[in-house]
C-alpha cells in the first residue's frame, strides 16, 4: 500500500513538474510573441511633429493613408516648426513638418549624433494677411505690411481705414510661419515690441474675428468666413492680388512658400511608404482638397 502511494506520489509530483515547464515554456513563447508584435507596431507606426501650418494637410493624408495600407500608424502633432526640428534633432519624431527650411545649426546638431536630415518639398501654402471683416481696407503694399508689424503704422487711417487703432497679430518665435513672414515681408526687420504672439493659427484667426482693428498672418487653408483676406501689391501698389490657389499657382500672389518633411536618412525604408504616397497622384489631390498648392 505504502509502495502504491509512493508512486502516485511520484506521478503526481512528475506531472506538476512537466505542468510548470510547459507554463515556463508558454510564458517564454508569449513574451517572444509580444515583443515581434510590439516589433511590427513600433516598424510601422509613424510619428509626424512639427508645423501648425501644415497640421490640417498632414493629419488629412496620414487618415487617408492608414485606410489606404491597413495595420499602419501615422500619428500626426503640431506645436510650430522649430519644436518638430527640435523633435528630430532629439530622436523623438519619425518626421518633422516645418514651413521653413531647417537651420545649419540644426543640422549639425543632428551631424553631431551621426544623423543626417533629408528635405522632402510635399506642397507650397500662400501666406495670407487677414484683418477682421468689418474693416474697411481691402488693400495693402509689403511696404505699408512692413509698416504695420514693425510698430511704425499704428492706426488704420494711415493705410485708408477709419481712425481705429492696429491691434498686430503673429504667431510664435518656434513657428516657422513667423519666419517666412519675417523674411518674406517684413525683409528681416524685427516684429514690434508687445506684438500679440499666438501659440496657433486656429487662435489668430478667432482673436481677429473678434476684434475690429485686429491684423494677422495665416496658412491658406485656414481661410474662412470670420476673417477677411487682404489684397497685397509687392510692386508699390501698381497691382494688388488676392490669396488663392490659382493665383499662387499662377505666381501672381507673391507670398509663396515651399512646406517641408524632413526625416532622418538612416530611417528611410520606414518614412518610404508614407512619403510616397504623398507624393503621388493620391496625396497630391488630397493637397489641392485641403487647401494646399500642389508640388507637381
Amino acid at each position: 500500500m505504502k509502495s502504491n502511494c509512493n508512486n502516485i506520489e511520484l506521478i503526481l509530483h512528475h506531472q506538476k513538474k512537466n505542468q510548470t515547464k510547459k507554463h515556463k515554456k508558454m510564458k517564454k513563447l508569449l513574451l517572444i510573441a509580444t515583443l515581434i508584435l510590439s516589433f511590427q507596431i513600433f516598424a510601422t507606426a509613424q510619428v509626424l511633429k512639427g508645423s501648425d501650418t501644415m497640421l490640417p494637410l498632414s493629419q488629412k493624408l496620414a487618415e487617408q493613408y492608414m485606410k489606404a495600407n491597413k495595420g499602419k500608424t501615422v500619428t500626426v502633432n503640431g506645436g510650430g516648426s522649430g519644436v518638430g526640428i527640435a523633435a528630430l534633432v532629439d530622436n523623438t519624431t519619425d518626421i518633422a513638418m516645418a514651413s521653413r527650411r531647417i537651420k545649419f545649426a540644426e543640422k549639425q546638431k543632428m551631424q553631431e549624433t551621426g544623423r543626417t536630415s533629408k528635405e522632402v518639398i510635399v506642397a507650397y501654402d500662400a501666406l495670407a494677411v487677414v484683418v477682421n471683416p468689418a474693416n474697411q481696407v481691402t488693400n495693402l503694399t509689403r511696404e505699408q505690411l512692413e509698416g504695420i508689424f514693425t510698430g511704425k503704422i499704428t492706426n488704420w487711417k494711415q493705410v485708408g481705414g477709419a481712425d481705429l487703432k492696429i491691434i498686430v497679430y503673429s504667431r510664435e518665435t518656434s513657428s516657422g510661419t513667423y519666419e517666412f513672414f519675417k523674411e518674406s515681408v517684413l525683409k528681416n526687420k524685427n516684429y514690434m515690441n508687445g506684438i500679440m504672439s499666438m501659440p496657433a493659427t486656429g487662435a489668430i484667426i478667432q482673436s481677429i474675428s473678434q476684434t475690429k482693428g485686429a491684423i494677422g498672418y495665416v496658412g491658406l487653408a485656414y481661410l474662412n468666413s470670420s476673417v477677411k483676406a487682404i489684397h497685397v501689391s509687392y510692386d508699390k501698389g501698381k497691382t494688388y492680388v488676392a490669396p488663392s490657389v490659382a493665383n499662387a499657382k499662377n505666381k501672381t500672389y507673391p507670398i509663396v512658400r515651399p512646406l517641408f518633411y524632413y526625416y532622418d536618412i538612416k530611417l528611410e525604408k520606414k518614412v518610404k511608404p508614407y512619403i510616397d504616397y504623398v507624393l503621388s497622384s493620391e496625396g497630391q489631390a488630397i493637397v489641392s482638397k485641403v487647401g494646399y498648392i500642389p508640388v507637381k
